[in-house]
């Protein structure tokens, strides 16, 4: 991350900690903020939720291209639930008028319910919706293997090169090696044993012996 990118943060962070938080005027400085997390691969949830709050405050100042670009980030952080919580900011006009974000919104659906091989699919079809924001297959390729991992044992090498969105299978092997996936001749990834991961546990109940005694005179 670049120094000078340190700095606008710093200088964001400063000033989303003051009332200056609700003031519209810093908007075109939030603006250029997400837009430079676009550019530089960067994100910052707390400031790009400020915005679509001055925006909720302030529908005059809408914009369309740059709510697109912190949904588009937030789908850049799944599992976790910035996507969700952008989503709840957008007032229901815009998610189902504005084209750029009702599609946004379509495919993160789909990766939410893990139809990753339709959402490679619809992203072919809209990829100007991407224009601009650098590492988001990348990091949406990261996701889809947070999910494989804790998903498969095995998965066979076609299909994962299907749910990583890769027709001519030349990033599967380099996801393969991040992760320290392994392949065997007959085209079957060794992903995890979830039997290993089972941990036994030995549940140990101690009765006092007035316990017992009560218990049997009780019973008598």
């Amino acid at each position: 991350m670049s120094s000078s990118f340190d700095q606008m943060r710093a200088n964001v962070g400063k000033l989303l900690r003051g009332i200056d938080r609700y003031n519209p005027e810093n908007l075109p400085t939030l603006e250029r903020y997400v837009e430079t997390q676009a550019k530089e691969n960067a994100y910052d949830l707390e400031a790009n939720l400020a915005v679509l709050k001055l925006y909720q405050f302030n529908p005059a100042y809408f914009q369309v291209t740059v709510t697109s670009q912190i949904l588009l980030k937030a789908l850049t952080n799944l599992p976790h639930t910035d996507f969700t919580l952008c989503k709840c900011m957008i007032d229901q006009i815009h998610q189902q008028e504005e084209r750029p974000i009702r599609q946004i919104l379509y495919l993160g659906n789909l990766l939410e319910t893990c139809h990753f091989q339709s959402f490679w699919t619809s992203l072919e079809e809209n990829r100007e919706l991407i224009d601009g924001i650098t590492g988001f297959e990348d990091s949406v390729r990261k996701f889809i293997c947070h999910v494989v991992g804790i998903t498969y044992q095995t998965i066979e090498h076609r299909l994962l090169a299907e749910m990583l969105g890769d027709p001519l299978d030349t990033q599967v092997k380099v996801w393969m090696n991040k992760y320290g996936w392994t392949e065997d001749e007959e085209g079957q990834i060794f992903i995890f044993n979830q039997e290993e991961s089972v941990k036994p546990k030995n549940i140990v109940e101690k009765i006092d012996f007035e316990s017992v005694s009560s218990i049997m005179a009780t019973s008598q």
